[in-house]
């Protein structure tokens, strides 16, 4: 690592001197043993004991195949599910009338054989389903001949389904998990059956499925967030191995839905506008593509493929009609317009679609119109577009629920759907229990904190202040300047009040160099506009400007300190301490160098997968502290989670890649010391992916580790952090959530891997989520207890807030950097796409644009915050 003029000396080898990089490998570790620490507390968890009785049962495995009287695969799920069903109602006798699970796809599952490894049925469906899955009606861009068909499409479909044996999957190696011995079968196999057996109960329900989440069509369960979008609440549902045996995780989940009903209401709520001659109908025209509508008077549904080029009044189409002055009687091509056509021939009256554009719901070189007024959107069309921030906090105030509340929710489903009915379920012995699983907690000792003037400062329920207290290093600021976008933001009287806050707060704050004013014709409020990310862009990166962006509603000490905090941090400062950091007490860590890194990527909005995705990695500084950080950010493949410019060889023989920026900065800072441990804390990855962490990122790092001339690799403790999971914590004896500090690590935790959940914030509203750690590798030889300390004490060093995280503060820098450094490049711009469900394509890879690197004068500071 190189060392700045006038500092330490640089490391033992020159940078482009390269020893030959070996790489350990690594596997994913066991659990070396349980915490004691904290006071014991009983709890409650949405998790549901689950026993099976007849553990020798096997599932088998058969490939299914179905396709059309042409030869065509039969694709979509909702279809396959139908032939499926007419198949066993048909053919029951030729399956020995075995019960299966089908997964809508490819493959379904029986207990015990089928009577042949190889079958094939003709399968039959009447009605107008097979029609409308199969192909769009219309025909000659006529909605007359929409009505002939109409009659058509009631005919029946024929499909040919072969099923064809595949594997067997043993029941038993479940329990085989539970005692730890390998199995030639992977208990996950059998776990997936399971899952896909409750799956197939919800479809035939008629819910809309979301990988393990169900969500059904009831209006009882709808939440309007905004702009044509509907929240769902429904529930997830997936079986797990634990310590304390099989179970069912049950939860609340919610998804985002198109609002049903009428498509001019959908389009009105979308676009805010309160009247239809207000709609931007190229931007309507973009989000109803590919969208199901239900002709109210016909009852049948379309696919919308786009819209009419004019008006219902104007769009003509050629119609025959029968002319009894014909020689021959032949009808006669006629042109009429689709408005004269359903008023007069059909006999509807139109009040409000003459002058609005028709659905096009034929095919490309085949239209077929249908007015507007007599459309509605089906329900439970997903809408996978980003939320906005309004939509979002609707969302949360809506649908937040409290611990007591979420509980009977979750045991009321368990119960009311059945799942012991199921005949499969049956079939191998599968029970659930219907009340919550108890579990035991502990709760941590709460971490005591260092102010301004060595003041102790002791958090409760998770919060501290700063009433009457200083920050524990604070800067001075001799030339700044504001800035107002805000049509009702007084700039003076907020100068002076930062001024008098910041010197209580102990930070010297001279009077503002210029205060400037945009022109008062174009301010308004600006939260969450455009200007942020290329304001942030211009500052950071192309003058070296430390800034810090605000949009006051109501201004108070409370918000001002908040605000300094911020500023404080980005100028070097500190807020609070550990106390085990003032005092240089921490295990493990206070006699050896380490570097803490927290990692996280964020991708685009949901169906954009143009976007790129941004990969963010902060490190500690100033070791041995543990409550300062800086960011390392780089641009990669859109919707890659692996981090790939870790480490980043050049054609010169330099290293371009991020390990190398955090472990020159930690040399700088650190007395010239190198870290000989590095603990990792990644975010963002599932179970699937957690040896990809090993055996691609931390191998990257021993590379770039190596290539500053290294030859002794460090040691790595690797943890994994996850929010995105399904378990809920609540008190035995209490309606209240869980207190902050709460630990478990038995009983509901993986029954080999190490891991354990963890809630260091304290929920104010709704039901905490715990955070979930899995360590991946532990090189440094932490204790359970030293390392759940660790983690908890790490919770309370996020300089931005006075309250816990409910994740680790590295994690939440290394998101926070992610999505703000993603502001700096305009990727919205790139495409847009219909109702979030489309995406750029292009032949071979694009390029991936680089993110602007940060003025040297603002590279070290906590930018991010």
């Amino acid at each position: 690592m190189e060392k700045e003029a006038g500092g330490s000396p640089p490391l033992s080898m020159p940078i482009n001197v390269k020893p030959e990089l070996t790489v350990p490998n690594h596997s994913i570790i066991s659990r070396r043993g349980f915490g004691s620490s904290g006071r014991s507390i009983s709890l409650l968890a949405n998790h549901f004991k689950v026993s099976v009785n007849a553990k020798d049962a096997v599932f088998y495995q058969y490939s299914v195949s179905i396709t059309s009287e042409d030869n065509r695969a039969v694709e979509g799920k909702g279809i396959g599910r139908k032939i499926i069903d007419k198949l066993y109602q048909t053919y029951s006798s030729e399956l020995a009338g075995k019960r299966f699970a089908y997964d809508g796809e490819k493959s379904l599952y029986t207990v015990g054989p089928l009577p042949q490894n190889r079958l094939e049925f003709t399968v039959v469906l009447e009605g107008s389903f097979a029609k409308r899955e199969i192909g769009s009606p219309g025909n000659g861009g006529s909605p007359a001949a929409s009505s002939k068909r109409s009659k058509r499409s009631f005919q029946s479909k024929t499909f040919k389904v072969e099923i064809s044996y595949a594997a067997k999957i043993p029941l038993k190696s479940i329990a085989l998990a539970f005692k730890g011995v390998e199995s030639e079968h992977n208990n996950q196999d059998a776990l997936r059956v399971l899952d896909i057996i409750l799956r197939q109960q919800a479809a035939n329900r008629g819910c809309l499925l979301v990988r393990q989440s169900f969500f059904l069509d009831d209006p009882k369960n709808f939440t309007d967030v905004g702009g044509g979008v509907t929240g769902v609440r429904g529930f997830h549902s997936s079986f797990r191995t634990t310590q304390g045996g099989l179970s069912l995780n049950m939860d609340v989940s919610t998804t985002m839905i198109l609002t049903p009903g009428p498509v001019i209401d959908f389009l009105k709520a979308n676009q805010n506008v309160q009247e239809p001659r207000y709609i931007d109908w190229v931007k309507a025209k973009r989000m109803l593509k590919n969208l199901r509508v239900r002709h109210e008077l016909r009852k049948m549904e379309f696919k919308i493929i786009g819209l009419s080029e004019k008006p219902c009044n104007q769009q003509y189409f050629p119609m025959k009609v029968k002319n009894g002055d014909s020689a021959n009687g032949e009808p006669q091509t006629v042109e009429i317009t689709v408005y004269e056509y359903f008023t007069r021939h059909c006999g509807i009256e139109l009040t409000y679609s003459a002058y609005l554009p028709c659905l096009d719901v034929g095919k490309p070189k085949r239209p077929n119109y249908l007015p507007i007024e007599l459309c509605s959107l089906v329900s439970l069309q997903r809408y996978t577009k980003a939320l906005s921030s309004m939509q979002r906090a609707s969302l949360v105030e809506k649908s937040r629920q409290k611990p007591l509340d979420r509980m009977r929710t979750v045991t009321d489903a368990l119960i009311n759907y059945h799942y012991d009915d199921d005949s499969v379920l049956s079939a191998c012995g599968v029970s659930i229990e219907k009340q919550l699983m108890q579990v035991d907690g502990r709760i941590l000792e709460t971490p005591k904190l260092k102010v301004g003037n060595s003041e102790d400062c002791f958090p409760r329920n998770g919060r501290w202040n700063f009433n009457n207290k200083t920050l524990w290093k604070s800067t001075s600021i001799e030339r700044w300047a504001v800035v107002n976008f805000s049509a009702r933001c007084d700039t003076s009287q907020i100068s002076r009040d930062l001024i008098n806050c910041g010197r209580r707060k102990g930070i010297q704050i001279g009077r503002p160099y210029t205060l400037i004013e945009e022109d008062p014709q174009s301010r308004r409020e600006r939260k969450n506009s455009d200007i942020y990310g290329p304001w942030k862009k211009k500052c950071l990166s192309d003058f070296g400007i430390v800034t810090q962006c605000i949009s006051p509603f109501k201004i108070n000490d409370q918000y001002l300190t908040n605000v300094l905090l911020k500023i404080n941090s980005k100028l070097g400062g500190i807020n609070s301490l550990l106390a085990i950091e003032d005092s240089r007490h921490i295990p493990l860590i206070k006699d050896t160098p380490t570097i803490i890194l927290g990692m996280d990527v964020s991708h685009g909005s949901p169906g954009r997968s143009d976007i790129p995705s941004v990969a963010a990695v902060v490190g500690s500084l100033y070791w041995p502290l543990i409550s300062r950080y800086r960011a390392s950010v780089r641009t990669q493949s859109p919707k890659m989670e692996m981090i790939d410019a870790l480490f980043k060889p050049l054609a010169n023989g330099n290293d371009d890649g991020i390990m190398r920026e955090l472990l020159v900065e930690f040399f700088r800072t650190s007395n010239g010391r190198k870290p000989k441990q590095i603990i990792v804390f990644r975010d963002g990855v599932s179970e699937s992916q957690f040896s990809q962490v090993l055996n691609i990122e931390v191998e990257q790092m021993i590379k770039a580790y190596q290539h500053l001339g290294e030859v002794d690799v460090p040691k790595f403790t690797v943890i994994v952090a996850q929010k995105n999971h399904h378990t809920k914590l609540f008190q035995a004896s209490g309606h209240e959530n869980v207190p902050p500090g709460i630990v478990v690590d038995t009983k509901i935790v993986h029954p080999r891997n190490y891991d354990f959940y963890m809630c260091a914030h304290a929920g104010m509203i709704g039901t905490s989520r715990p955070a979930h750690y899995h360590v991946l590798l532990d090189e440094i030889g932490f204790s359970p207890d030293d390392l759940q300390s660790l983690i908890h004490s790490l919770s309370y060093v996020y300089q931005r807030s006075t309250c816990a995280m409910s994740i680790v503060a590295p994690v939440c820098y290394a998101h926070l950097a992610a999505q703000q450094m993603g502001q700096f490049m305009k990727f919205e711009d790139l495409s847009e796409t219909s109702s979030g469900q489309g995406s750029m394509t292009c032949a071979g890879p694009a390029p991936v644009p680089e993110l602007p690197r940060l003025h040297k004068n603002v590279a070290n500071s906590m930018f991010f915050c």
